[in-house]
């Protein structure tokens, strides 16, 4: 463990731990951390899919930690290249990565739910984000959420700082699984295992059109579609011949990610 982060490798999937006592509260100190544990996912080719989650069984992580904030720790410090927790804003990061939400997620911790592509969540997470209550702009929750679930709702939950449990969570379409306590990490990982054997041209490819696009009407789409590089790898790659054939003689495909 350094700062509060710990992280484990099985194959190509890797595992990605909150761990500092007391609620995995996120100072300046481990938001770097976390950057460079990222930075590694994403320039390690052996590393397909990561997971990120809380140690302990209350907390996911509840954010920025207040106590150093009150001793002169500022919003606008540098917290490393992707942003607080370096989840908010990597533009570079293009694999899949999974949250398994182990207990409350707040403030910060429920925006780096919100950085992950998918989302699992046990029945007793909570989520809110207080900021309003400290004086502080929730930033990558004021840009994601709204796209992510009703405007008036997000609305609600930024401006009030109330509440959300993992139920209403699911109802909103905030997370792909909802499971019993202690079961996010299981679910996360049979998830993972899947993506991990999936072709590895195809999830770059993905997430930068769906990131392109994402505010982009439906014909300039289409012709950001056909502009990216990442896209054009798949339409050009080995990969894309080996599916066929493994699809045609009825096998497991062999990607080579070329």
């Amino acid at each position: 463990m350094s700062d509060g982060v710990r992280t484990h490798r099985d194959g190509g999937i890797f595992e990605v731990t909150l761990d500092r006592p007391k609620a995995n509260a996120i100072d300046l100190a481990m938001s770097r951390r976390l950057n460079a544990v990222w930075t590694e996912f994403s320039a390690d080719p052996a590393l397909r899919v990561a997971i990120v989650t809380g140690a302990g069984e209350k907390f996911f992580s509840p954010g920025w930690d207040l106590k150093n904030a009150a001793t002169g720790e500022a919003t606008d410090s540098d917290w490393g290249v992707g942003g607080f927790g370096g989840l908010n804003h990597p533009r570079n990061l293009d694999k899949p990565l999974i949250a398994a939400v182990n207990g409350i997620a707040c403030g910060g911790g429920f925006e780096l739910v919100l950085g992950c592509d998918l989302i699992v969540m046990e029945e007793q997470a909570r989520f809110a984000l207080p900021e309003i209550n400290v004086g502080v702009v929730p930033d990558a929750a004021s840009i994601k959420l709204r796209r992510r679930i009703p405007y008036h709702i997000a609305v609600e939950l930024l401006m009030t700082g109330r509440w959300m449990d993992a139920a209403e969570a699911k109802h909103w379409g905030l997370c792909n699984y909802l499971v019993a306590k202690g079961g996010a990490m299981a679910k996360a990982r049979e998830v993972a295992r899947q993506l991990a054997d999936g072709p590895p041209l195809l999830y770059p490819a993905l997430k930068q059109l769906l990131r392109h696009t994402e505010v982009v009407a439906e014909h300039p789409a289409f012709e950001l579609h056909d502009s990216l590089a990442a896209v054009q790898a798949v339409a050009r790659s080995e990969d894309l011949i080996e599916g066929a054939r493994a699809f045609a003689e009825k096998r497991k495909p062999a990607w080579k990610g070329r």
